[in-house]
């Protein structure tokens, strides 16, 4: 499964990517495939490695910030593995087509 998701302390100023880098600092330190960009961060395993992520990415902010926002989307397909790449990879195929 692909997870993408992002977290957003609340009551802590405008400027909160210290805050971020401590949810993904948990992402990356996990081991498990990942990605970042300017909105979301991606992370690839299985149900319960994936969701124990985001629960330790969230109590890092939480750890912080008296609130904490999420927003997830989850892409739940038993046996496709490396989807963070294979599916930009198809994507990239039929623009170049």
């Amino acid at each position: 499964m692909i997870v993408a998701f992002s977290i957003t302390p609340l009551g802590v100023g405008e400027d909160v990517g210290e805050y971020v880098a401590d949810a993904v600092r948990v992402v990356r330190e996990s081991g498990l495939p990942n990605h970042t960009d300017a909105m979301f961060t991606s992370v690839e395993g299985e149900w319960d490695e994936v969701m124990d992520v985001v629960k330790r990415a969230v109590a890092a902010v939480e750890a912080r910030a008296p609130r904490v926002s999420l927003v997830l989307k989850a892409d739940v397909r038993p046996g496709v593995t490396d989807g963070l790449n294979s599916k930009v990879e198809t994507l990239e195929r039929h623009l170049a087509g």
